[in-house]
């Protein structure tokens, strides 16, 4: 890494910011969530398993005992949990900083509790609503942020709008995959473009880890490690420079600058063309209200 290198050194104190990291009881969301609370943000940790995010709670504690973290129950693939994990901040928290939307699962076909299939209830819908539900906190905050995290996996999308749920098409779990980290494009270009006519605040960003070992990886993937892989330190950077970063502009994208984005320092990339349809975005925009019943 060269010394111009953007890293965590380099993020400025968060004393008197609040900051939800989604997923953030493995992986690459507990460790942009550790160096938030490092740097002094009143952190919450939204989890779907809260014994789990309250031993990285716990963990977090030991490393820097006057950290201000909390662990709050959320379930994405369920729009009910969504809502009242909104509540429930809503009734502790009068501001938010940072909304870093970095939840994601990568699992065989299944249905959610509100019968969507799976990636994309989750990794989309579940945070459209969240987003939808906080979004008037987030305005009133001054200079603050939602950051959606994709993957580099979307640019093999094959959305098709028409069948968002597969009751048309053969199941394929890595194009499905794939299709929801596009969804995240379109919905942060989108909001960004939505929130410019109003005036800009939230800034919304984008981040894609590269290649870092994971909990959702298996098999031949998870071998694959050992040769592309990085740490979760480094895949959580371009997150937090999306977050964090004051030179950074609404509707920025950013993702390790080494071998394909796979790995190395944070930089901004770009995103697919088929990620800048505008038209798409909006149709997917209209299609996720009528799901999740959130009009924005």
């Amino acid at each position: 890494m060269s010394k111009t290198s953007w890293s965590a050194e380099q993020i400025p104190s968060q004393k008197g910011r609040v900051s939800i990291v989604t997923g953030s009881s493995s992986g690459i969301g507990k460790e942009t969530a550790k160096v938030l609370a490092q740097k002094q943000s009143t952190v919450v940790l939204a989890v779907r398993n809260v014994p789990k995010g309250e031993k990285v709670a716990e963990d977090i504690r030991a490393d820097y005992p006057d950290v201000d973290i909390s662990v709050m129950q959320m379930d994405l693939s369920s729009l009910r949990s969504v809502q009242e994990f909104s509540s429930k901040f809503l009734a502790n928290f009068d501001r938010l900083d940072l909304l870093i939307n970095n939840a994601g699962v990568a699992c065989p076909y299944t249905e959610t509790e509100d019968g969507f299939e799976i990636l994309m209830g989750t990794n989309h819908l579940g945070h459209f609503a969240l987003v939808g539900h906080l979004l008037e906190t987030l305005k009133k905050t001054a200079n603050s942020r939602v950051v959606v995290v994709s993957a580099g996996a979307h640019k093999s999308s094959k959305l098709d709008l028409g069948d968002l749920n597969w009751g048309k098409r053969k199941y394929s779990n890595f194009t499905a995959y794939a299709d929801s980290k596009l969804a995240n494009l379109y919905f942060a270009y989108e909001l960004k473009r939505r929130l410019e006519s109003e005036g800009g605040n939230p800034m919304v960003t984008a981040a894609h880890p590269g290649w870092t070992t994971s909990e959702l990886q298996r098999g031949f993937v998870k071998f694959l490690n050992i040769f592309f892989g990085q740490s979760k330190e480094m895949g959580a950077l371009p997150t937090l420079r999306a977050a964090i970063d004051e030179s950074a502009s609404s509707g920025d994208f950013f993702g390790p600058q080494d071998f394909f984005e796979l790995h190395g320092a944070p930089i901004k990339v770009e995103s697919s063309k088929l990620s800048h349809d505008a038209s798409a975005a909006q149709k997917l925009w209209t299609l996720s209200e009528e799901l999740t019943g959130i009009k924005y």
